[in-house]
């Protein structure tokens, strides 16, 4: 992808304020780009600018990217971090799923179970789900905010806000201490969630992604969205933006993940160390010990010859 594709890609689903509305993005748009065709070129291309950037990132040891991926069941999340991320150095990449949490992550605060996983510096950090389960999931199912068996308090009418805020005060304290944050929240339609359950249902091989409890999940598909939008309007922010991306066409949601991770880098404009003056000597001096050794191997007589 050429520079001027990734910043317009990732630039067009960009959240940042509180003014966005769920219904205003299409899940089956693909911004009228006949690219289907030169989606998997253009993705290459920008999973080729990814395994520099990545490189440089790792080497540079200063920053690093902590990518969120929300979304309900069979948006794609798993398979867009496969494609995007195919060419990263796993060396330099974590990804982490977060399930249902345990008995000890519930005795903690609910951001604790993901800070333990944040990336190190010079890190690409991925959370397939993350902390913001607890303003969905949760949400949406109150008997879950039991199981956590907070004070009776703390627990008011005004505890999503509350959450949103001690969100947006986390991500803040991130991006301050070097790590760039970038949301991604996959937008895909009840008809092609109904599609994909039915492969799943279809194909022997997918046979094990599917759970009853998706088929239920899907009669509150109108709760998640009220949730996302609140969720979504209450936590981007300029800093830690969200990127809504259309994710009815999987090709064009990673073609727009992609442009948006490599924008992220960019924007950090990470580069090779440079190296100060005793380091050059040390170079130097190893070159000349190198060049020496092989000098000396060569005027060596091979007895065994």
């Amino acid at each position: 992808m050429a520079k001027t594709d990734t910043a317009h890609l990732a630039s067009r689903f960009r959240v940042t304020d509180r003014h966005f509305r769920i219904k205003d993005v299409d899940p089956a748009d693909t911004l009228g780009l006949e690219l289907k065709e030169r989606a998997d070129a253009l993705l290459q291309q920008g999973i080729t600018r990814l395994q520099d950037l990545q490189e440089r990132l790792y080497a540079q040891d200063r920053w690093s990217l902590l990518l969120v991926f929300q979304a309900l069941d069979a948006a794609g999340k798993d398979s867009t971090i496969k494609h995007v991320m195919s060419g990263v150095n796993p060396q330099g990449c974590a990804v982490t799923s977060f399930k249902q949490p345990t008995a000890e992550e519930l005795d903690h605060d609910f951001l604790w179970r993901c800070s333990k996983r944040l990336p190190e510096r010079g890190y690409i950090g991925i959370f397939n789900r993350s902390y913001y389960e607890e303003v969905l999931v949760v949400r949406v199912h109150p008997e879950l905010l039991a199981k956590q068996r907070l004070p009776a308090k703390v627990v008011t009418r005004n505890i999503w806000d509350d959450r949103f805020r001690h969100i947006r005060h986390f991500e803040d304290y991130l991006v301050s201490q070097g790590t760039a944050v970038r949301k991604f929240f996959l937008h895909v339609s009840k008809e092609e969630q109904r599609r994909r359950f039915m492969d799943r249902l279809d194909q022997p091989d997918k046979n094990w992604k599917f759970s009853t409890a998706d088929v239920d999940e899907r009669q509150r598909f109108g709760d998640y969205m009220d949730a996302y939008e609140d969720m979504i309007c209450h936590t981007a922010t300029t800093d830690a933006p969200w990127h809504v991306v259309p994710a009815d066409n999987k090709w064009f949601t990673r073609l727009v993940v992609a442009a948006v991770v490599v924008d992220a880098l960019e924007s950090i404009k990470p580069s090779f160390p440079k190296l100060d003056a005793d380091k050059m000597r040390e170079l130097a001096a190893a070159r000349e010990a190198l060049e020496a050794e092989r000098g000396g191997k060569s005027g060596t007589v091979n007895k065994h010859k």
